[in-house]
């Protein structure tokens, strides 16, 4: 989750646009070429979940004729109105915890397994003291 910063190349703000390296959807290429990158999950994401995610998202919007929102264009990390990617992993777990949207998909039963390994590895990462942490605050403290 470090790298959701602003004009880090890593989107921040749920938006799509036309080869906008800003935005967390992109739509790249042309004829055979073109496709659609979402570029909202990390490298350190569960591909098959994120996948899933991606593909129950598409088809619910396709079986309730949601509309996408307009096509962004400019700098996607100005517009500050646009909703913001969680930053944390703490509010990742909570927006899934309570997502009625990921219950369906997954059922409850993955949601509940989830939430509570992520919030295991939360706390185990809090208990953590980074080599950065002892080098940094040996000398300030």
């Amino acid at each position: 989750y470090k790298r959701y910063v602003d004009a880090s190349w890593a989107p921040t703000r749920l938006a799509w646009s036309y080869d906008n390296r800003t935005a967390g959807f992109r739509v790249v290429g042309k004829g055979s070429s073109l496709r659609i990158e979402c570029r909202i999950p990390g490298a350190d994401c569960n591909p098959y979940l994120a996948f899933a995610a991606a593909l129950a998202s598409g088809l619910d919007g396709i079986r309730n004729r949601i509309e996408p929102p307009a096509v962004f264009e400019g700098d996607i990390y100005a517009a500050k109105h646009l909703p913001r990617v969680p930053y944390t992993l703490a509010q990742a777990v909570d927006q899934f915890e309570t997502s009625d949207f990921a219950k369906a998909v997954f059922g409850e039963a993955v949601v509940e397994h989830y939430t509570h390994f992520f919030r295991t590895e939360q706390a185990a990462f809090n208990q953590s003291v980074t080599d950065w942490e002892r080098r940094r605050y040996f000398e300030r403290i």
